[in-house]
């Protein structure tokens, strides 16, 4: 049986992303996952894992190239938050923090508002508010 997901992402610099993450709010894990090479992020209530691996180190696992975030979308990371306002400010947040955003927070499809970040190394972020009382057919 599947006990837990661990989300593993290359990143060019360990301690910019270290404060780039804590600085829009993620928590890092001081017991476990963080060197040189590597750490830890927890996020939010159900703490999943976000490991930030050094791309040397990320490669050698993989054992295969690391994508490149310029050309094309890797994956799409997905984050619920509790409202709008969250949603907004950690946009801002990540942008002060150096991040990108060219997606302006909004509503979609009338149940749900976002906003999409890029970080430092290119990895998109998805920040979601969903009022589940409005979706159709609740």
């Amino acid at each position: 049986m599947v006990t837990d997901l661990w989300i593993n992402l290359p990143v060019k610099d360990i301690a910019k992303s270290k404060a780039f993450f804590t600085q829009i709010g993620f928590s890092l894990n001081t017991q476990h996952g963080n060197s040189d090479n590597s750490a830890c992020l927890l996020v939010g209530q159900k703490n999943v894992v976000v490991m930030l691996f050094d791309e040397p180190t990320f490669k050698g696992f993989t054992n295969g190239e690391i994508a490149d975030t310029k050309q094309a979308s890797e994956v799409l990371l997905s984050i619920g938050v509790e409202s709008k306002n969250e949603v907004d400010e950690i946009v801002q947040k990540a942008i002060a923090a150096g991040g990108v955003s060219k997606h302006t927070p909004g509503e979609m499809q009338g149940w749900m508002y976002g906003a999409v970040f890029t970080d430092l190394d290119g990895h998109k972020w998805n920040l979601l508010y969903m009022d589940y009382s409005k979706m159709s057919g609740s």
